[in-house]
């Protein structure tokens, strides 16, 4: 299977993406739960370039072999803090508003609360949502993992 669109995006796009990227990073979260963060959003919704790309960025920055197979099961393994799990948590919740889904419940945001301050918490909700918004993007246009960015 190919890609649908080989062109990369406007100067106008990657220097908005670039700020929002920006954003995320100067939050003062530790740059491996931020990995974490993208890596989880990435699984639940089955885009393997983000999958691929999230887990060479996460090695860049000093992550385990040990940990980064077990994100998937994060819930069943003994590798992560109670921050990187409070942020798992939220992660799942904001990623999975499908249909009913419960969505982030008061539970799920003040166990984030407890580890993060607000402007962390901040940066971890938009990478969040940027992590779930490039996950659409892979998918509708069928980019194929093996790149990093």
């Amino acid at each position: 299977m190919e890609a649908r669109i080989q062109t990369p995006a406007s100067a106008d796009v990657t220097a908005a993406i670039q700020g929002l990227y920006k954003a995320v990073h100067s939050g003062g979260v530790d740059p491996l739960v931020q990995e974490l963060v993208h890596l989880r959003a990435s699984q639940i919704n089955g885009c393997s370039p983000c999958v691929f790309a999230g887990v060479a960025s996460a090695r860049r920055h000093g992550e385990s072999d040990e940990r980064l197979h077990s994100v998937v099961a994060w819930r069943e393994t003994p590798f992560f803090t109670p921050a990187e799990r409070a942020a798992l948590a939220l992660t799942e919740a904001a990623t999975r508003i499908q249909d009913g889904a419960p969505g982030v419940s008061d539970q799920i945001w003040d166990e984030a609360a407890a580890h993060f301050d607000e402007k962390q918490l901040s940066a971890i909700v938009l990478n969040i949502a940027m992590t779930n918004f490039f996950n659409r993007i892979n998918h509708t246009i069928r980019e194929q993992a093996g790149k990093t960015w």
